[in-house]
């Protein structure tokens, strides 16, 4: 008979959206009887999202010293962390380990059964964003991911779009289990739009994210714009920008507080698995523009106004016609609110369960199946 795990080993870093996603979905398995231990991978969590965790009943940090396989050089230590991680599992006594990243399973070393989602990866990343052959410091993670996918349960990703791409790039039989992120919609307080307002947020570092061509755009929009985020990444990387105001990182409840002012939300992202700021944005009533990628497509599709991602002008000119037009403005943003209300963290929690039960069970491999819409 199907089943659901008791106690889940699940592991997360603190750097990107993948620690909301986990402190979300570990909260909805709560609601449904599952104990979550977080393995937390990389630099520690900071107050806010230590706080957020532990709010969560039934939750158990446990800061394990490992590397984030996307910035450690050495491939033998992210060989290494999945025996590491292994060991965790046994001593929590997990009967199921969800890997938030491929990369950590690619050694056979879990004794119970192993989710992996596909949050991103960097195949996915340089196909979207560079093209062409990637350089030997991404061939060899790239092969860890293979193997994490080849040693896993089921594998799971965030967005059909991205599920597609993840087959691609990794040739595999079926594209992995449609389970949609979601998120727990905030409490939506009444305040006038502000019509000179165009707000961003997300690693603004991050080539993918593409907010050098909102930079170039913002000479050519006629209202202020605010994009919030780290401008320095793990490897070095840094972006600077002449036309956008940058306050730097802000709390959950500070980009809560912009987003309930309801700006008109943009996204220029060439390469987005999914895209938790949006989704934020959305759930706040914002108008979103966003990039015209297959991501995007497949979520707002209907309820938001698209352009090419790699055109300035073809941006401007988007962003312009909503500020322009108080109705059409009004009208993307209760459209928007709608739509979120597909993407919710209850629903997102019950596909994971879904396909833990689904591989809890004698039943063959649930691979290509999507389990929630």
């Amino acid at each position: 008979m199907s089943r659901a795990p008791k106690r889940l080993l699940m592991t997360a870093d603190a750097v990107g959206g993948v620690w909301t996603y986990a402190v979300d979905l570990a909260r909805g398995l709560s609601d449904r009887g599952v104990r979550t231990t977080l393995a937390v991978l990389g630099p520690s969590p900071g107050a806010a999202q230590a706080a957020c965790a532990r709010a969560v009943p039934g939750l158990e940090m446990v800061e394990t010293g490992l590397p984030l396989e996307w910035v450690e050089p050495d491939e033998r230590k992210v060989r290494d962390a999945s025996w590491r991680l292994a060991e965790l599992s046994d001593r929590v006594r997990a009967d199921l380990i969800q890997i938030n990243s491929a990369a950590l399973a690619a050694e056979d070393a879990f004794t119970v059964p192993i989710v992996v989602v596909a949050h991103s990866c960097v195949a996915t990343w340089w196909s979207a964003v560079r093209g062409g052959a990637m350089p030997a410091d991404f061939g060899w993670r790239s092969e860890l991911v293979a193997e994490g996918y080849a040693n896993a349960d089921a594998v799971v990703a965030p967005s059909a779009a991205f599920a597609a791409a993840t087959a691609r790039a990794y040739d595999l039989d079926r594209a992995p289990i449609v389970v949609r992120n979601g998120r727990r919609a905030p409490v939506r307080l009444s305040r006038p739009m502000v019509d000179d307002f165009v707000f961003t947020a997300g690693r603004l570092w991050d080539e993918g994210k593409n907010i050098v061509v909102l930079d170039r755009a913002a000479s050519q929009i006629q209202a202020s714009m605010v994009a919030a985020g780290p401008l320095t990444g793990p490897h070095g990387q840094s972006a600077r920008f002449e036309h956008l105001g940058t306050p730097g990182s802000l709390g959950p409840a500070q980009v809560a507080q912009l987003l309930n002012e309801r700006p008109v939300f943009v996204s220029p992202a060439l390469y987005e698995p999914f895209g938790l700021s949006v989704l934020e944005a959305a759930q706040a009533g914002c108008p979103l523009v966003l990039a015209d990628i297959p991501t995007f497509r497949e979520l707002w599709d209907g309820v938001a106004d698209f352009f090419d991602p790699r055109d300035e002008q073809a941006l401007a000119t988007a962003v312009n016609g909503v500020l322009k037009s108080p109705n059409h403005r009004a009208r993307l943003g209760e459209l928007a609110r709608l739509r979120a209300r597909r993407y919710t963290a209850e629903a997102m929690a019950q596909g994971m369960l879904g396909v833990y039960r689904s591989i809890m069970t004698s039943e063959p491999s649930v691979r290509g199946v999507e389990v929630a819409a």
